[in-house]
């Protein structure tokens, strides 16, 4: 295991796997604005030892990963879906089995109806649907607008980042366990002293689509699980539920009580129906 700057491209990004290349493959790609450390060593671990090879990125502008100047991003969601493929590329992988996280699930999904042939299943936690259509899906809970509403645009101190995204992850954790506020503090922290420049994934909140896949949900034709938790304040479980509905033999692995995000409580059940859904076939 070592962390390694891969460039494709003319891009810099940073990636790290766990395990055996010789196993079957698992890209774990994270929401925005969010680097790889919230894949978790000890979550990556359990995969590998569970007989997968296990690849983590930061995505442009978190983490060590190319960083740009404030408020000239230069890049598109579009293009944060080819860096998935650049990751691929660059471990000698010509397919995956993608697992998303918030809007990591979305860019799963458009690599999925993008660049088909790269994907060997998906896992599509914490999410929602990345292609219109459908039923109207219901809004974030009040506490989470109030909260994202209030953020401050300024550039504040790192303690006052740290503190900021400790609330955070205490609203995302959804309230209906014990918050874990001493990991999720020292989680942040080792966060914000990684990156290059930590206020540069603001970058990903004003990200235009640019060439994205038109295609819709139910032209995906790969393997499909989605785990959501029915207390997810982001993406109410009906999310979860539509996503498992539009994609043709998805299906659904509700964690009861479970916020928004991968909680430590849920490792082994997250794990455990990952191994089994990206299982390789006896049949061949």
């Amino acid at each position: 295991m070592a962390e390694r700057v891969i460039e494709v491209d003319g891009i810099d990004l940073c990636t790290e796997s766990f395990g055996d290349p010789s196993d079957p493959p698992v890209l774990l790609v994270m929401g925005l604005g969010a680097s790889m450390l919230w894949w978790e060593e000890g979550f990556c671990r359990m995969l590998a030892a569970g007989g997968r090879f296990v690849i983590r990125y930061d995505h442009r502008d978190t983490g060590r990963s190319v960083t740009y100047p404030s408020g000239r991003p230069g890049y598109t969601t579009a293009d944060l879906v080819a860096d998935a493929v650049r990751v691929l590329r660059a471990h000698a992988v010509p397919a995956a089995h993608v697992v998303g996280v918030s809007a990591g699930g979305a860019l799963a999904q458009l690599l999925a109806l993008g660049h088909a042939g790269r994907v060997r299943s998906l896992v599509l936690i914490s999410t929602s649907c990345a292609v219109p259509g459908g039923r109207e899906l219901p809004p974030p809970t009040e506490e989470f607008v109030r909260f994202v509403s209030a953020a401050d645009a300024e550039e504040p101190d790192a303690d006052a980042v740290v503190e900021h995204q400790v609330a955070y992850a205490r609203v995302l954790a959804g309230g209906r366990r014990p918050f874990d506020e001493a990991a999720a503090r020292d989680l942040v922290r080792r966060d914000v002293e990684r990156a290059h420049d930590f206020g540069a994934a603001r970058h990903h909140h004003a990200l235009t689509d640019g060439a994205i896949a038109q295609a819709p949900l139910s032209s995906i034709a790969v393997p499909t699980l989605v785990i959501h938790g029915t207390a997810d304040p982001m993406f109410p479980l009906r999310h979860g539920q539509a996503l498992a509905e539009r994609i043709p033999g998805g299906r659904l692995l509700a964690l009861e009580d479970a916020g928004h995000g991968i909680e430590r409580a849920d490792w082994a059940a997250i794990v455990a129906a990952i191994l089994e859904h990206t299982a390789p076939d006896p049949s061949g």
